[in-house]
């Protein structure tokens, strides 16, 4: 008994010791204080409002952190006395008898105060409490009413949470910005601070030492940063809004896309916003994204009218048309003097012939850049070439017409995302044989007379067989192409070959009411040959210099192929100027046409959505693994799914196909090509693609079936497109919220949630964690119900694509009207 009794005593005492060590606070009130160093918990537990000490520092901070770390170090998403740290444990925290929050050291000298005195917080109440919201921000209320009077939101150190905003008003010139620590382990004002320029456009800016510009995210669009590619590719930049109320306030906050509270942005004290989360495998902070990702994010790295590539050695160039200002700093590395032009502009009337613009592609547009309203591109074009002033101009979706008068500098070239940019130069420069003329005159005069006699040789040959071309002529024809477009490995030997007056007669003379496509590649027009067979002819557009690349990669792709599940090509045609690719009709067009139209979604239950996919699933497979060569399709997506007379899926459109020969089982690209919302993270961001790629576009084609919807027709703020809508209903429990109700019959829902899975399993963010399209068909043949737990990609595709005429050519499906956006590289 009496060893009980000091066993007991004991626990008393030992209780006593630990709160005297360490209190939990749930509230600050004019009663309660927090002292050093008691802790002030969110309900959740997620966040804490205390005082620490940085690393190397015996200093204390009154400050918020997040709960989750792994070490002694903690991620501080706020502070209150960075510039006047205690030198000891004597702080505490208290609210006043005016009702302020403040910081008190232990002569009750006051460090920090939240100084709400002089705001409108009902001046007769001075009872207040302070409080930790699960979102991070700490609030002081009114005891009255329940009013926020102050919060910490209002007032940020380096780091931007869910729900913050950065703020920039231009009526009473000032801002709300973040700023770095000085050190890693001093949190005082640092050098760096970041927030919100809006000169001439919205851009988000990081300056260095007061106002020098360190970085810039290029404009706002009104879903991206233009200067930032992996915007396009990363949950984290589409949760991005900025506000804009047209009378000088802007404001910028963020969302994350799988609700995590752990995310958000910190301005490291050496200049770079990075995007963490907490890693639950790891046990770690991670960075999934940092604005300096490359020397060219630097401002101004290759000075005025300088281009940086971060994949060229040297990294800078002056612009075609420009030289180094400075020789001699150019070769040493030093290109900060930029470059001047080489020729100088004579401006003059419009039309007359003395300035020109050049096109550079997949560029980061120069900063200071004015925009001209209610002007399409060809009026952007006219006017910037009829102004003197105009330097260069640009136009893009959701911004407009952009003009430079003032000198270009912070130019970049990506890989592949980017923007048109035109720069003025005079006609000599733009004419790329202009100082050579006088050398090539006399090889030209030579040179001509022999092609006129080519050429009349030609026509005598052309009007004499006109009328006698067989297929083994326009086989030579095609093979002619090969030559000249270096396509030495296409094996045209079987593939039949119509006449060009043949397609005439079939498409009534490519009438518009047999049309059935348009894009990049050119008309799709329906037919009906002389024995009575439909046919879908596939026309080059002359103007396309790139469509004639994908005509010759799909002629050699398709005609090596046969399968139930892919389009028939029945040949091709090849007449002068005139290339055209003839198919197998579908009568049913493609399965868009169907799952996206409201009344003719209903034909498709959900045995024929089945019958689809497993159709789709079986075509990939013989493209993967069964017919002689591994073939990627890399533009997998409704519009390529044609659809029979019963509904069998076909999978069409090999323009951006890609044949492994031999063990290959990847591949790697500067130009990327494909439709936005359907390309796998790897192959958008990196070029890198595989059978896993097709897989990642199946997996969206899966949940796209399934729920009725298209990926980027999402416009809510939760989701940023149907991958996140689905990770969204999962995780709340909701998923059979994804089924189209058309099909939302109790006795599939097994099947469908089933389908559901694999479709997640499909677009998982990693391509090793993708099934292959072979272990997709067992799953979906199998009655087993346990499958692999999908993982959730933080990566997803933002809810609306660019307008393809702005990231490149547009590229034609067979049947379908809608475009596929190319990224491709110059």
């Amino acid at each position: 008994m009496k060893n009980s009794c000091i066993f007991l005593l004991f626990l008393s005492c030992f209780s006593l010791f630990l709160g005297s060590v360490l209190a939990i606070t749930a509230n600050i009130t004019t009663t309660q204080h927090l002292r050093d160093p008691d802790e002030l918990v969110s309900r959740n537990s997620t966040f804490k409002f205390g005082f620490f000490s940085p690393v190397n520092s015996t200093n204390r901070y009154a400050g918020i952190w997040y709960s989750q770390n792994n070490s002694d170090i903690l991620e501080v998403i706020w502070i209150a006395n960075r510039d006047n740290p205690l030198n000891d444990s004597s702080g505490v925290i208290s609210i006043s008898e005016h009702g302020d929050l403040q910081l008190l050291d232990g002569q009750n000298n006051t460090l920090w105060s939240s100084s709400t005195i002089a705001a409108d917080h009902e001046a007769n109440s001075t009872v207040a409490v302070a409080q930790l919201l699960d979102t991070g921000n700490l609030v002081l209320l009114s005891n009255a009413s329940g009013n926020i009077i102050w919060q910490s939101f209002d007032h940020p150190t380096d780091s931007l949470l869910p729900l913050m905003r950065v703020i920039l008003d231009e009526n009473t010139n000032t801002s709300r910005q973040l700023t770095s620590w000085m050190t890693a382990s001093d949190p005082s004002t640092g050098r760096f601070r970041a927030g919100i320029n809006s000169r001439f456009l919205s851009e988000i800016f990081i300056w260095d030492n007061g106002d020098r510009p360190y970085w810039r995210s290029g404009p706002w669009n009104g879903h991206v940063f233009i200067g930032v590619p992996t915007m396009y590719y990363f949950a984290l930049i589409d949760g991005f809004r900025l506000d804009d109320d047209h009378e000088g306030m802007f404001g910028l906050s963020f969302s994350s896309a799988a609700q995590r509270v752990t995310e958000h942005y910190v301005l490291t004290y050496d200049g770079i916003v990075a995007q963490r989360d907490w890693d639950e495998d790891t046990r770690n902070w991670t960075v999934i994204w940092q604005s300096l990702e490359s020397e060219c994010d630097v401002y101004g790295r290759c000075g005025e009218y300088g281009s940086c590539n971060s994949n060229n050695s040297p990294i800078c160039d002056c612009l075609r048309g420009f030289e180094p200002r400075n020789s001699q700093e150019w070769r040493e590395g030093n290109w900060s003097s930029g470059c001047v032009r080489r020729t100088p502009l004579q401006c003059g009337v419009i039309g007359s012939g003395e300035n020109g613009f050049l096109r550079l592609r997949n560029m980061k547009v120069p900063d200071n850049a004015e925009t001209l309203l209610s002007v399409d591109e060809e009026d952007c074009r006219s006017q910037c070439l009829g102004n003197c002033s105009c330097l260069a101009y640009s136009y893009y979706l959701g911004i407009g017409c952009m003009i430079w008068r003032e000198s270009m500098i912070d130019i970049q070239e990506f890989p592949s995302v980017g923007v048109d940019l035109y720069i003025r130069l005079a006609q000599s420069e733009l004419d790329e044989t202009g100082s050579r003329w006088r050398l090539i005159l006399p090889i030209t005069l030579v040179s001509g007379a022999a092609i006129a006699a080519l050429v009349v040789f030609y026509l005598w040959r052309r009007m004499r067989r006109r009328n006698e071309r067989s297929a083994i002529n326009k086989e030579t024809q095609l093979q002619s192409i090969k030559l000249e477009y270096n396509f030495d490995d296409v094996n045209l030997q079987d593939l039949p070959v119509y006449k060009f007056e043949e397609l005439v007669v079939a498409t009534d003379n490519f009438a518009e009411n047999n049309k059935l496509g348009q894009g990049g590649f050119g008309p799709v027009y329906k037919g009906e040959l002389e024995d009575g067979q439909e046919i879908a002819v596939k026309r080059l557009s002359r103007a396309s210099g790139q469509g004639l690349q994908e005509f010759m990669n799909e002629v050699d792709v398709i005609s090596k192929l046969q399968h139930r599940n892919l389009v028939k090509l029945l040949g091709c045609c090849v007449d002068a100027e005139e290339k055209m690719l003839v198919y197998e009709y579908m009568p049913n067009k493609s399965l868009d046409a169907f799952l996206f139209d409201p009344q003719d979604r209903e034909l498709l239950d959900w045995k024929k959505r089945l019958n689809i996919i497993e159709g789709i699933c079986r075509g990939l497979l013989y493209l993967h693994r069964d017919s002689r060569l591994k073939i990627i399709h890399r533009d997998l997506k409704p519009s390529n799914i044609l659809l029979d007379e019963d509904l069998n899926a076909k999978i069409s459109d090999f323009g951006m196909a890609r044949i492994f020969g031999g063990k290959e089982d990847q591949g790697n690209t500067k130009r990327v090509v494909g439709t936005y919302g359907y390309m796998s993270p790897e192959y958008a961001m990196e070029g890198r693609f595989s059978e896993k790629s097709d897989v990642y576009s199946f997996g969206v084609l899966l949940l796209e079936i399934i729920s009725g919807r298209r990926n980027t027709s999402f416009n809510d703020d939760d989701s940023l497109n149907l991958i996140g809508y689905a990770w969204k209903l999962r995780n709340e429990d909701d998923i059979l919220s994804l089924i189209d109700p058309t099909i939302n019959d109790p006795c599939f829902q097994g099947e469908i949630l089933k389908c559901i899975e694999v479709g997640l399993l499909c677009v998982q963010e990693f391509p090793e964690e993708r099934p292959s399209i072979s272990t997709i068909i067992s799953m979906l043949d199998s009655e087993i119900a346990d499958l692999p737990q999908p993982m959730q990609s933080k990566i997803v595709h933002p809810r609306r694509s660019p307008s393809p005429q702005y990231y490149g050519r547009e590229v034609c499906s067979v049947y379908n009207e809608s475009f596929s956006s190319q990224i491709s590289g110059r």
